[in-house]
Parts: C-alpha cells; structure tokens; sequence
C-alpha cells in the first residue's frame, strides 16, 4: 500500500514537472489518500496486533 501511495506521488511530481496539470492533480489526490489509509491501517495494527500474553515457563 505504500509503494503504491510512493508511485502516485512520483507520478504527481514528474507530471507537475513537465506541465500535465490533470495528471498531477489527480495522482496528488490518490497519493494523499492511500498515504493516508497506510497511516491509519498502520496504527491501527501497533495498538491492535497481536499480542503473545502467554508466558513461557
């Protein structure tokens, strides 16, 4: 999920460069959002992963 989130804000970045407005405005968007739902899915898994209770003996 971040790479992808990585390869939309490269592509945003190279189209900002050589001017393809539509095409940057759009990947910025997709970036962002994916970045985004990495980040919570991110902390979501370190407050609720799993969690080995068990001591071993």
């Amino acid at each position: 999920m971040l790479r992808y989130s990585l390869v939309f804000l490269v592509v945003a970045l190279l189209a900002g460069l050589f001017g393809f407005t539509e095409v940057a405005g759009t990947a910025y968007v997709a970036a962002k959002i994916l970045f985004f739902v990495f980040l919570v899915l991110f902390v979501a898994t370190l407050l609720f992963g799993s969690r080995n209770t068990r001591e071993i003996v």
